[in-house]
């Protein structure tokens, strides 16, 4: 198990990998946001793009799903998140593209209130293939503490 106690501010972690597929951008879209450049090859080629996109909305997902994923493996003791600042999507995602997830610790500090949590600030980048960053955030999160006795 990975405990608040357990991370230190500078601490990068890589969370996985997928690749993004054709059939995956149209069925998200299709759903959530249906712009034609997400949803159909010729107007994309019209569109600002050149060629389909992956939503924004469609790479936080993955993201998220990147991360709880690895967190499933190290056993990292989550407490729910407290929202996310500076979202940015720096390059578009196409299909075929191969994504993973670099997490960097910014951040940490104890809860007064609530010692059985600690808040922890960290700076999301979902990178390509070529590790060039197409999504970045913080993340405002809470991670269970091992000693709610404990001092940072």
């Amino acid at each position: 198990m990975r405990y608040y106690e357990d991370y230190e501010v500078g601490t990068v972690d890589l969370h996985g990998s997928c690749e993004v597929t054709r059939e995956e951008i149209i069925e998200f879209a299709s759903r959530y946001d249906p712009q034609d450049f997400h949803l159909d090859d010729e107007a994309a080629a019209k569109g600002p793009f050149g060629k389909l996109t992956a939503s924004g909305w469609m790479t936080a997902g993955l993201t998220m799903r990147l991360m709880v994923e690895s967190w499933k493996k190290t056993g990292f003791v989550g407490k729910g998140g407290a929202g996310m600042d500076e979202l940015r999507w720096t390059r578009p995602v196409y299909p075929g593209d191969v994504l993973s997830v670099r997490q960097t610790l910014l951040s940490k500090r104890r809860s007064a209130s609530r010692p059985e949590i600690g808040f922890v600030r960290v700076f999301i980048e979902t990178l390509d293939a070529e590790s060039k960053v197409v999504m970045s955030m913080i993340s405002n999160a809470m991670i269970g503490t091992r000693d709610p006795g404990g001092t940072d």
